[in-house]
């Protein structure tokens, strides 16, 4: 077997071939981390828990085989970093801006996640990948149960895809699939889950992954609380 044909072969087996996983994550401070978690959680006590869910996500970026793992910060990193990952900051004014930013930045094809879905695994990451790389797809986008996204991958990257969308509301999943509508794009539907925005959205989550660094930053007398 000639050496171009075992590189093809090799990428056939790889599901992520050539692409890179981001990360979009703010450093976890307190104040400014996971303010809608303020009460029944301290500002510290929040700050934890986004420390937590990152560290979480970070992991199973690490176990998932990729040939490129980002980090798109804003803020600096800590000690929560590991090795192995490209370091690049945030750039925009909105969400819509740093998404399209950080994937100009990292070039495609490319999935992107952010910090708030702490259940997260390698098989998952792994998957979203295949299902980016090995089909004829422009796209991928995994619905957040809030009506926004966890996770959204492209094969190139493009500004049109994000710049204009409205972020952070309701129906943000819905605005991004009509613009990829708009664009012609095909895109292929990810598993849906749940991130972490509220108090409640955190017990469920730990309840989804009571191994995980987010679940043990939970203290049992807050899973109590009604």
């Amino acid at each position: 077997m000639s050496e171009a044909s075992s590189s093809a072969a090799a990428r056939r087996k790889d599901p992520a071939g050539d692409a890179a996983l981001i990360v979009i994550a703010k450093e976890p401070v307190a104040g400014r981390s996971k303010t809608r978690l303020s009460p029944p959680c301290t500002p510290a006590e929040a700050a934890a828990l986004a420390e937590a869910a990152l560290g979480d996500t970070l992991e199973a970026v690490v176990a998932t085989p990729v040939a490129r793992r980002v980090l798109c910060l804003d803020g600096s990193p800590g000690e929560w970093l590991p090795e192995g990952f490209e370091l690049i900051s945030q750039r925009g004014d909105g969400l819509d801006e740093r998404l399209a930013s950080a994937f100009e930045d990292v070039g495609g094809p490319a999935l992107l996640v952010g910090m708030d879905t702490p259940q997260l695994t390698a098989e998952l990451l792994s998957a979203s990948l295949g299902a980016l790389t090995d089909g004829a797809d422009d796209a991928v986008l995994g619905e957040a149960e809030d009506g926004g996204y966890w996770a959204v991958g492209l094969r190139r990257a493009s500004r049109d895809v994000f710049e204009g969308v409205r972020m952070s509301r309701a129906d943000t999943v819905e605005a991004q699939r009509a613009r990829l509508r708009e664009l012609g794009l095909r895109w292929r539907e990810l598993a849906v889950l749940r991130d972490v925005d509220t108090f409640e959205d955190a017990r469920e989550v730990a309840a989804l992954a009571p191994g995980s660094r987010f679940a043990a930053a939970l203290p049992g007398t807050w899973t109590a609380v009604s």
